[in-house]
């Protein structure tokens, strides 16, 4: 082997801040994994993980970044949350020849050769999910999110297919990173009356403007979660538990909910339990990072180096298994090839609603995928009865 039995992998997660929640989840399946396999061995290599902790701050990243390259040697960094992060962070890693493995969703518009996207990208998001929100409730929909490039490229894309299903824009409203000060957007939704409503927030300031919606609902039946609901494409378990029952009612797409019934999520539940006992609430953000540290390790191996260039070859058009079932990283840009599902927020957790029977290839510049749906159009996806 060209490489020694240890190999050094960095891993640049948020664990605190302002949207420590899903922070901390990419942590815990990123250090899931990475103990599975040096238990197991099976990749005849020891990953030994090198961790910062940004605190959400996005000046920190790329600093960050950098001491984990020159200071453990890692030519892999595991991690990043939001787009923000991941843009400040992809200059160092093209400059040091580094790989970054992000596995969280995110709204489209690049590919990198030094970036290996676990997470969905819009053709495997947004668009199924209006797909199916929009026959059911009309195409008029009003657009809360946070003032960063995340809520600023999902809305055009919402905003894109909302008009090419015959509706209107009812509101597009930008709040700061962490900002809770959200009662001017409720009040200006209660007088628009959307047929629903996108939710791009993150952290706080989505559990704030969840909650005062919740009290909306409350005060007007007209906008219930059955009348008027609220749509992510971020939204993670963990953040269910904290919410309580104001989430009730919410629909979110990802590849992976904990309450998917499958062989691969049973065995993997199981190993969570063992590995990550503290891990209560699994969401997608864990279950991806899981899988690119697992895609990482065998990539490796495979290539008989930890070199870059030659890792991602060896990762990319293979079919490997993962929590969520099937996965493949694309050759042409370097993203995976995803099974959206659609679930609706309950007091136990997430209930897939809708599940699609077929992955759906990624498309991060939407070339082949218009967001062409016609208010009446029937869903692609098959509901779970």
């Amino acid at each position: 082997m060209a490489y020694d039995n240890a190999v050094p992998v960095g891993v640049l997660f948020s664990a605190s801040g302002p949207y420590a929640a899903i922070g901390r989840e990419g942590l815990l399946g990123t250090l899931t994994a990475i103990e599975e396999i040096n238990a197991g061995n099976q990749h005849g290599i020891r990953l030994v993980p090198h961790i910062r902790d940004p605190q959400g701050a996005t000046e920190n990243y790329a600093p960050m970044a950098a001491d984990l390259v020159a200071g453990s040697g890692a030519r892999h960094i595991l991690g990043c949350t939001t787009s923000w992060s991941r843009k400040e962070v992809i200059p160092l890693i093209e400059k040091s020849q580094t790989t970054l493995w992000y596995a969280c969703p995110y709204e489209g518009f690049e590919a990198n050769e030094q970036v290996v996207y676990l997470g969905a990208c819009p053709n495997q998001h947004i668009l199924p999910l209006l797909a199916y929100i929009l026959p059911r409730f009309g195409a008029d929909g009003y657009m809360v999110g946070s003032n960063y490039i995340w809520g600023w490229e999902t809305n055009r894309i919402a905003r894109d297919t909302m008009e090419a299903g015959g509706g209107t824009v009812a509101g597009e409203r930008y709040i700061p990173l962490g900002d809770t000060d959200i009662g001017h957007i409720i009040e200006e939704i209660r007088a628009r009356r959307p047929s629903f409503v996108l939710n791009t927030l993150i952290g706080p300031s989505s559990h704030a403007f969840l909650a005062a919606y919740h009290g909306l609902g409350q005060v007007d039946r007209d906008f219930s979660q059955d009348a008027r609901p609220v749509l992510s494409c971020n939204l993670a378990e963990s953040e269910l538990a904290e919410l309580g029952r104001v989430a009730d009612g919410q629909y979110a797409i990802a590849p992976y909910f904990q309450s998917l019934v499958s062989p691969e999520n049973q065995r993997f539940l199981g190993i969570a339990r063992r590995f990550a006992p503290d891990a209560r609430h699994i969401s997608a953000f864990f279950a991806q990072a899981y899988t690119a540290v697992h895609l990482l390790a065998a990539g490796i191996s495979a290539a008989g180096t930890d070199d870059g260039q030659q890792v991602v070859a060896a990762s990319t058009g293979k079919v490997s298994v993962a929590p969520f079932g099937a996965v493949e990283i694309d050759a042409a840009t370097n993203h995976a090839v995803l099974t959206p599902r659609i679930a609706r927020a309950t007091p136990g957790g997430f209930e897939i609603v809708a599940d699609d029977s077929l992955a759906i290839r990624p498309d991060p510049y939407l070339a082949r995928s218009m967001p062409m749906i016609a208010p009446r159009a029937a869903s692609h996806l098959r509901v779970v009865k």
